[in-house]
């Protein structure tokens, strides 16, 4: 925050408003997920069609982000944020209201690129609003919104979907919109250290890399899965579409004088380094989202509603951590707080390996996913304040869309990944457990026997209850594979958090008691 410079209205009044902003729209991420069958069942649309429900979002959010700071500079923060907040709710109305798949996927378009803007412009109004001293507890409030929203939004999703209609996910926004916006443009102003960009030009040649390289590389990470990967023409073509576009847009935005997306902000060390943090934490939160509901569901016969339960569980915990942490940014650098956090994401990960079984209970369940959540604020909190650290002023919002676009492409990249690695190494695995499953073998042929003579008890004939034996043992090594697939996914994701740790120390010094910065604007 400039030293001549304070907002009108009390800086924790302006949090709550803007954090609001924020969480409405991190809540939307993940709100759809559990509702694309009802979505597909009630348009007429096909299971494959609806996931672009999903996609369409994620794209143009995606597309907007990185430019945030760029689009302030030709609107002013205030009215780009209040675009943005009526963007979002009016799409909401669309959405809700959608009598056909097109036009929803249209609104969805519409409804990701206002979105695009909510997260980072909060990140940035906070960030200039509070004194440094006071900034840690500020992101705790807006940690609060984009770590605990999408851990709700799945277990919330499907309650309004069972109990009303899918529709209510998106028109739901629409107060809370409304009462955003009127609360925006009482509140917020512009601080006069924000430089408008004059004579503004727009950039075609750096839109089109950006369109090109972000679009194909969130439509690859989206479709991946269902078209093999790689071994599609169409994944591979839009490999190498991203690959071309994000080298091209880097190399062409460094030589701009007004560069769309500021890619010199990545010269900063403190900011680089974070950034780097940013998308590792996306990949360990949304793939842990993904491991812990699909491993309830798919191996231990969990509802969608219990296996939400869960992941409740572990947001729950992190609501109470928040405020804790944020308190702590103004009496302990940043970077041990960043390090104790990778660390203890490294041993939740590595613990949860010993936790994991197809015989745990929902208790055991829950506390391992309250385990694996409650260092993440030890993370995003302090690394967020000290990415500003070394910024000249005005360059806040820049910072704030590309570090939110490093969270987001990282959620994606890791879900991918986690996907992948599960399909592979449960494959493996099945490889080298069915080896053993040969007559051959002593223990095989005991299990097989005891397993026929318990079916040929039970009133199953002879050649049936061999069959039935042999099936039944076929299920345990699929589910025994499985879930030793999972065991090595975590123990990827506690070896990722461990080389964070290092890194951690890479980090600048802050000054704990002045809030650790010489600017975001700060100065």
């Amino acid at each position: 925050m400039s030293a001549d410079w304070k907002p009108s209205f009390n800086p924790w009044l302006i949090a709550v408003v803007v954090s609001l902003a924020a969480f409405m729209e991190v809540l939307d991420t993940s709100i759809a997920n559990v509702a694309l069958p009802h979505i597909a069942g009630n348009l007429g649309a096909s299971t494959d069609e609806s996931t672009w429900v999903l996609t369409s979002y994620l794209v143009s959010n995606a597309i907007v982000l990185p430019i945030t700071g760029w689009l302030v500079g030709i609107f002013g923060r205030k009215r780009f944020f209040l675009i943005c907040i009526t963007l979002f709710t009016l799409s909401s109305l669309l959405c809700g209201v959608a009598p056909s798949l097109p036009i929803l996927l249209l609104s969805r378009v519409i409804q990701g690129a206002g979105g695009g803007g909510l997260q980072p412009m909060a990140q940035a109004i906070l960030a200039d609003s509070f004194p440094p001293a006071k900034r840690g507890a500020a992101f705790a409030v807006f940690g609060v919104c984009v770590i605990f929203a999408p851990a709700i939004g799945p277990t919330l999703g499907g309650w309004i979907t069972d109990n009303y209609s899918w529709r209510w996910i998106f028109l739901m926004n629409l107060p809370v919109g409304i009462a955003t916006m009127f609360l925006v443009n009482m509140v917020i102003e512009d601080p006069p250290f924000l430089k408008r960009i004059k004579n503004a030009r727009i950039d075609i040649i750096g839109f089109s890399l950006l369109v090109l390289g972000v679009g194909a590389l969130q439509i690859m990470l989206d479709k991946g899965q269902e078209d093999d990967w790689f071994n599609s023409r169409f994944i591979l073509s839009l490999g190498i579409a991203a690959a071309a576009g994000l080298i091209g847009l880097v190399v062409w935005e460094w030589h701009q004088k007004d560069p769309i997306v500021d890619v010199r902000l990545f010269q900063t060390g403190n900011f680089a380094t974070t950034s780097v943090m940013m998308f590792f934490i996306g990949a360990v939160m949304f793939s842990g989202t993904v491991l812990m509901p699909q491993y309830l569901q798919t191996l231990m016969g969990y509802s969608a509603a219990s296996a939400g339960m869960v992941l409740s569980a572990g947001a729950v915990a992190m609501f109470f951590v928040m405020p804790l942490v944020g308190q702590l940014t103004s009496r302990i650098q940043a970077r041990y707080l960043v390090a104790f956090g990778w660390l203890g994401v490294s041993a939740s990960m590595f613990l949860s390996m010993k936790m994991l079984n197809l015989g745990m209970s929902f208790q055991s369940a829950a506390w391992m996913r309250v385990m694996q959540l409650l260092p993440v604020p030890f993370i995003f909190i302090p690394a967020t304040l000290v990415s500003y650290l070394g910024l000249p002023p005005g360059k806040s919002n820049g910072a704030a869309g590309l570090l939110n676009f490093m969270r987001n492409i990282g959620s994606g990249v890791g879900t991918s990944l986690v996907v992948v690695m599960l399909t592979q190494r449960t494959q493996f695995h099945q490889t080298m457990l069915a080896s053993h499953t040969s007559m051959g073998d002593p223990a095989f042929r005991d299990m097989w026997n005891g397993l026929t003579a318990q079916l040929s008890y039970a009133g199953v004939s002879g050649g049936q209850a061999q069959q039935q034996a042999l099936a039944r043992i076929y299920g345990l090594v699929q589910a025994q594979a499985a879930s030793i697939a999972y065991l090595d996914a975590y123990m990827m994701l506690s070896a990722g958090a461990g080389i964070m740790f290092f890194l951690s120390f890479i980090l600048k010094k802050n000054d704990p008691h002045k809030g650790g910065a010489s600017s975001t604007g700060a100065h």
